[in-house]
């Protein structure tokens, strides 16, 4: 109760005052960063890196800061992608706080997004695959979903949806299958990345429903994964709408 107190009072010294990047950090334990938009339809709130910051007991996440042209420009896709999340809902998932930055990665590999849900915060690297920038958004909103409700979101059940001879990768760096592209055909996956971990194939579903990339065809397996996730997203907010 003390903690969420003192964030409150945080959050109200940001918003009266001019923020600077010790404010930021004490409530979201970032480093070098200032404030990009703290007022939204949604109630989130835009930070960007004015300058390189490391995080991590190893200080192995690193990211770089980027250009105010870069900046506005990709606030304007975010925010525009970001919005289709109703306040009721974001609440729910624990999601407060997006940061901004570019050349994101955890121990020299280059990654889209970090999502933390203990800190309600999702770390967007800006220059991460231009071509399918705005569903890598709902992708990684996505880990933020799953790292809430980790019992809802079952990866034995989700399994159980592929055939019986395939097997995911032990994990989502440790297999070259990393293709976003959209497969004409699926055979159960929308792209190469789906295979890599049940966790990256759901968030790979969930994005391509946001952003209607997805039309009900033979493809069963499919099928019952899109109608896996619409039913758990439901459960978490039924008034959430693909």
């Amino acid at each position: 109760m003390i903690m969420k107190i003192f964030k409150l009072i945080l959050i109200f010294f940001i918003l009266i005052s001019p923020a600077n990047s010790n404010n930021i950090y004490n409530l979201i334990k970032i480093p070098n960063l200032e404030v990009y938009e703290l007022k939204s339809p949604n109630n989130l709130k835009y930070f960007y890196a004015k300058k390189p910051f490391l995080l991590g007991v190893q200080k192995n996440i690193v990211c770089m800061n980027s250009s105010k042209q870069i900046y506005d420009k990709k606030y304007k896709i975010i925010a525009e992608n970001l919005n289709k999340y109703s306040k009721k809902f974001l609440k729910k998932i624990n999601l407060k706080y997006i940061v901004m930055c570019e050349n994101l990665s955890i121990s020299g590999i280059n990654t889209a997004g970090i999502p933390d849900h203990l800190m309600k915060t999702l770390i967007l690297d800006l220059k991460f695959n231009e071509k399918y920038f705005e569903r890598v958004i709902h992708h990684e909103l996505f880990h933020i979903i799953n790292d809430g409700f980790k019992d809802l979101f079952d990866e034995n059940e989700w399994k159980k949806f592929n055939d019986k001879n395939f097997n995911y990768a032990e994990c989502s760096t440790c297999t070259k299958k990393l293709g976003l592209e959209t497969y004409k055909n699926t055979k159960g996956f929308f792209t190469e990345y789906s295979k890599t971990t049940p966790s990256e194939d759901m968030a790979e579903v969930f994005s391509h429903l946001i952003i209607n990339k997805y039309k009900n065809t033979n493809d069963e397996t499919l099928n019952k994964k899109v109608n896996f996730i619409k039913n758990k997203l439901n459960e978490i907010d039924n008034t959430f709408l693909f």
